[in-house]
């Protein structure tokens, strides 16, 4: 078979590569879209070393058709449409064994850990492996992963109904939380980036939501002012750019929930987000964390087959995967006109 192989960092080749084994309890899926993440490009460029050792097949939002069962599979046979769930927990770790596994102390994924999906198959235990419904195309299903995050997310926080919502972040992240907190809530959503791009692209799927460009208004005043403080605040940012008077996104949420809200941070920054804990204090207010999915996969599948979520949103541009080396590039060159870009394989 053949797999886009990250060489080195910084190049990939489409090249031959052995086929993978199918154990017993394994199934074989023969890819048909695996999506580019943030993740993968940091790991492109080197960020994820030493976790990531080379040669390494990224990709852990993918989409197919089972090709093959191991012989103790009844679960699944050879034509169905699955995803694939990409992480791999411990079980031994304090948190694994409290059930919570997002958190396990040695988490792994493929594409990251190990060989992924941006090749022509794969091979993952079963219990990784989720039935795609009919209804749903591959393209979309190739969205389930990243989805599912919005939705956990929206469980961590626990979004309700009636609740009011910021999301501070407009990129990939924030774009999947506003579809699911978009299914949970008919209340106010507000929306923070620096870039126009990706406001316009949030109202384009959802027109009843409001959004605040951070560079030319304050986000804090103007929420505080509409709403005396939002239910729930996401910080979905990261890496954030200094703007203005404009306190961090961790800060900025502190700031713009009411008394007794919560605040879910999933932004992956490595430099400090300083917060003035008094803020949070003085509201009585929560603070939570949120990170991969924990079994959302189910959920996301459910919305995608009712037809309430809008993956075409999250999708700019189609590819093949011999071409990933120039979809990277495209990613770091045009960043703010992309979101997800998908490779057909």
């Amino acid at each position: 078979m053949k797999a886009s192989v990250l060489e080195e960092y910084g190049r990939i080749s489409w090249k031959s590569v052995p086929e993978p084994i199918v154990s017993d309890n394994d199934v074989l899926i023969n890819v048909k879209f695996s999506n580019i993440c943030g993740t993968d490009e940091h790991i492109f460029k080197g960020e994820f070393h030493p976790r990531t050792s080379l040669p390494l097949v990224m990709g852990h939002e993918l989409s197919g058709i089972v090709a093959e069962t191991g012989k103790n599979i009844r679960k699944y046979q050879p034509g169905d449409k699955v995803v694939v769930d990409p992480i791999i927990w411990c079980g031994q770790c304090p948190a694994c064994k409290r059930g919570h596994h997002p958190a396990c102390t040695s988490l792994k994924l493929i594409g990251i850990d190990l060989d992924g999906g941006f090749a022509e198959y794969i091979s993952v235990p079963e219990k990784m492996v989720y039935k795609v419904h009919d209804k749903i195309s591959l393209r979309h299903a190739s969205l389930v992963e990243v989805l599912s995050i919005g939705f956990h997310a929206c469980n961590r926080a626990g979004v309700k109904e009636n609740d009011t919502v910021l999301i501070w972040g407009g990129g990939k992240l924030g774009q999947c939380i506003l579809q699911a907190v978009k299914t949970k809530t008919d209340a106010q959503v507000f929306i923070v980036d620096i870039l126009a791009e990706r406001l316009q692209r949030a109202r384009d799927a959802y027109p009843d939501i409001v959004t605040i460009n951070a560079k030319s208004a304050d986000p804090v005043r103007m929420l505080n002012e509409q709403t005396g403080g939002v239910d729930i605040a996401f910080e979905a940012v990261g890496h954030a750019e200094n703007v203005n008077n404009i306190p961090n996104p961790v800060r900025g949420c502190i700031q713009s929930i009411r008394g007794a809200g919560t605040v879910c941070v999933l932004g992956l920054a490595d430099e400090p987000s300083p917060v003035l804990m008094k803020e949070l204090i003085w509201k009585e207010a929560k603070i939570v964390a949120s990170r991969v999915s924990h079994g959302e996969y189910t959920e996301t599948l459910s919305a995608l087959e009712k037809g309430i979520l809008k993956p075409e949103a999250l999708i700019t541009k189609q590819m093949q995967m011999p071409d990933l080396q120039q979809a990277f590039s495209i990613l770091e060159t045009q960043k703010k006109d992309h979101l997800k870009i998908l490779m057909e394989v």
